[in-house]
């Protein structure tokens, strides 16, 4: 049998494979015979059958194969641990057998045809932690199946995971009477032309806004319109036109954002596969419902049932029915409607998660207003690297402009203009036109200060496509790559094999011969991984959050620091970083996770990076009294602002509440910052700061002044942090600190902070 070269095993199907059998096909029992037939044709097996759990009668359903009797599909069905598919499902585990029949738990079903097939192979389906279901392989061959297989179908599971979760939960779904009751908000008709907010980001956006989640709800509870009659053509033109729109937003998503999971749009596509979803809705009309009645019948009852369940994955899916009934209606009007409304391109909304940013950005959205919220989420970090011009406004007015409403964003001043004038428009039109001088201006690949102090500017990169500037702008390596977000902005925890792939993206992205710097998993917290069936805490930033949560979940972890050490295979000033280190212990375990990682890929003979340089997040003030001891054990430290001001006072800048008390300046944050960089040189390892403070240019000279020689941030704030750096002298930066730590009142460090070093 040819086998397949391992590294193409690490990503079984090609995007291309899994969107076609997602978006093609007539419904989702096809979907799935498709997906038998990809894997038994990658394998080369002579059958696959997938298996899927029904939580109602608690038993495995044979749903779909390819080589075994079509009509045994539905009617094999075990409970989980009967049969070799009810062992592999209860146990989570892998069950490769050379004669499957003379095996003490093989369980033989005589309307299966599985005579002749004597290798078997299975693999659990699962989704994040949540077990769905079993895919399986059989072969005529004995002992066919080999270590490669089991990686093959491991791989396999994990790629097909999403949509097949999607179909099960529409097979299962129980019919249930829809119960609208949702009254059209009102309209303010009045509103301030100007009004000041909150950003930490820089651009500009103009354009109208996106009507809102609540607002474009309503169509799903409107009459039809008197005047106006709809034929079941036009209702096919309209599931056509939703589909075209699907795909071209997945194919953005593919080209643009390789981290985030370009098969975004599958549970969109699963429904409109359903017999049950548009297969009802061709049904109610046929049978003389109107096409909007029939859609919001069906769309409404569908939403009942997801909202109502207890789950929170469940009540997510609401949300997906509730998106893709508006398109299915909006499309479905626009066939009489000579031009469509206006979607508008700024987006107000109360809360968001960086899922729905994704979402946002492949649909045309070019700036956020954010009514509420705080300014260190990773939403607004996320908007950053999306160049989406993010404000945080407390003034409900927002929420109630009509969506003729144009709206000009100045992220960089925080300030928003409703309905600006043309001369106001032609104002900001100069502006934008400077920034873009200055942003094309190189940068020197170098940095001083005015007295020749060496200082290394470093990229905090969120996403992959930020690389191709910070390489632009001559940044000397990577400070922080945060691995959350391709945890943050998919449907389920990524597989090794999927972040490997992603961090290979990385590696092959960056400069050769410079220091690459990946953090581990810093979930929790703001950082909410909504897939997770993890319980609610009443104090998240004090809770199972960034390292406690990965040596909780030893095998997400352990998943995590292989991908990242298979995929530096080769490089060279690789560094690992554990966030939010609280003691000694905890750091010395997360070293021997890594250490055990690298025995087994060394015993499975996987290539990978045994040396890396191994470091730390500095964030919690408890780390303090032991710093001289940590720099012994760390290769390097980074210290990370925003949690350090946190939780040094005991202030989340996020709660408007006590945003007064989050002050960057307080004695207690400068100490804290001198004593860390006093150790860090002690020791001769290297300090950096990758939080806010690092491109703010009141705390830049300060920075310097204590020993900080390397700053990490965001790309585009590169130019501006290179500037200020130049513009500072070290020698005066250093009295300027000191003046700074001699201060042991607030105010009079805000003073100081004021008068800033001098030149």
């Amino acid at each position: 049998m040819n086998r397949k070269e391992p590294d193409h095993l690490n990503l079984l199907f090609d995007m291309g494979e899994l969107a076609s059998i997602i978006t093609s096909g007539s419904d989702i029992e096809a979907f799935l015979t498709g997906a038998t037939e990809l894997v038994a044709n990658h394998l080369q097996a002579h059958v696959c059958s997938i298996y899927l759990f029904d939580s109602r009668s608690k038993e495995l359903v044979l749903k779909a194969t390819r080589g075994l009797k079509p009509e045994a599909v539905d009617r094999i069905r075990m409970l989980p641990g009967e049969g070799l598919v009810g062992q592999c499902f209860s146990q989570d585990r892998v069950l490769r057998v050379g004669n499957a029949r003379t095996s003490p738990g093989f369980k033989y079903f005589d309307n299966a045809g599985e005579e002749p097939f004597n290798s078997f192979l299975c693999v659990p389906i699962r989704r994040g932690v949540v077990k769905i279901g079993v895919l399986v392989v059989q072969q005529r061959e004995m002992d066919h199946f080999t270590l490669l297989d089991e990686r093959a179908l491991r791989t396999a599971a994990t790629q097909l995971a999403g949509a097949i979760e999607n179909a099960r939960l529409l097979m299962a779904l129980a019919s249930e009477p829809a119960d609208p009751d949702e009254d059209a908000e009102t309209i303010a008709k009045t509103f301030p032309a100007f009004i000041k907010g909150k950003s930490d980001g820089y651009g500009s956006a103009f354009g109208t806004i996106r009507p809102s989640r609540r607002k474009r709800k309503t169509i799903l509870f409107e009459a039809d319109p008197s005047n106006v009659t709809y034929s079941p053509g036009d209702f096919q033109t309209a599931v056509e036109k939703t589909i075209d729109e699907l795909k071209a937003l997945q194919d953005k998503f593919a080209t643009s954002l390789p981290e985030s999971e370009s098969l975004i749009f599958t549970a969109h596509f699963m429904m409109l596969k359903d017999k049950n979803f548009t297969g009802k809705m061709k049904t109610l009309i046929e049978q003389g419902l109107s096409p909007v009645a029939a859609i919001q019948q069906v769309a409404l009852k569908y939403i009942k049932v997801f909202s109502d369940n207890p789950n929170a994955y469940m009540q997510e899916k609401a949300v997906d029915v509730e998106d893709l009934g508006i398109r299915l209606l909006s499309h479905l009007k626009a066939v009489h409607t000579p031009k469509a409304a206006d979607r508008g391109t700024i987006f107000v909304t109360q809360d968001i998660y960086p899922s729905d940013m994704m979402k946002l950005t492949a649909d045309g959205i070019r700036g956020i207003v954010l009514v509420g919220g705080g300014v260190t989420s990773h939403v607004t970090i996320l908007a950053r690297s999306l160049s989406i011009p993010l404000i945080i406004a407390d003034d409900p007015v927002f929420l109630n402009l009509p969506d003729t409403t144009r709206l000009l964003l100045d992220a960089g001043q925080g300030n928003i203009y409703i309905n600006p004038d043309d001369n106001t428009l032609s104002i900001f039109k100069a502006k934008q036109e400077a920034e873009n001088r200055t942003k094309a201006r190189a940068m020197e690949p170098a940095t001083y200060t005015l007295d020749n102090r060496r200082i290394r500017l470093l990229a905090n990169i969120n996403l992959l496509s930020e690389i191709r500037l910070a390489r632009k702008l001559k940044a000397e390596g990577i400070g922080l790559y945060r691995t959350e977000f391709p945890f943050l902005i998919r449907g389920a925890f990524p597989s090794e094999d999927e972040q490997y792939f992603i961090y290979k993206g990385l590696f092959d992205k960056t400069e050769p011969g410079t220091v690459t710097t990946v953090r581990t998993l810093d979930a929790g917290g703001e950082k909410v991984i909504k897939h997770t069936d993890f319980i609610q805490e009443a104090n998240p930033a004090l809770g199972l959050r960034s390292i406690r949560f990965s040596l909780k979940y030893r095998q997400i972890f352990q998943a995590q620091i292989k991908a990242i050490l298979r995929a530096a295979h080769g490089r060279e000033k690789v560094r690992l970083m554990f966030p939010l280190i609280s003691s000694i212990d905890e750091f010395i375990a997360a070293k021997q996770v890594m250490a055990q990682c690298i025995r087994q890929m060394e015993q499975e003979g996987v290539p990978h990076k045994n040396d890396p340089e191994v470091g730390m997040m500095i964030e919690l003030p408890s780390v303090l009294a032991t710093i001289d001891e940590f720099a012994q054990l760390a290769d390097f430290f980074a210290i990370g602002t925003n949690d350090f001001i946190q939780y040094m006072l005991g202030a989340d800048r996020g709660n408007k509440l006590v945003a007064e008390y989050y002050i960057p300046y307080h004695p207690a944050v400068n100490r804290g910052i001198a004593t860390i960089a006093t150790a860090a040189a002690g020791h001769g390892i290297d300090v950096s700061v990758c939080g806010e403070m690092a491109h703010d240019p009141d705390h830049i000279p300060f920075l310097i002044g204590v020993g900080i020689t390397t700053l990490s941030v965001d790309p585009k704030f590169l130019p501006r942090v290179q500037a200020t750096v130049m513009e500072t002298s070290f020698s005066r930066a250093k009295v300027y600190a000191q003046r700074l730590l001699e201060q042991t009142r607030v105010r009079d460090a805000a003073e100081v902070l004021k008068t800033g070093p001098g030149k």
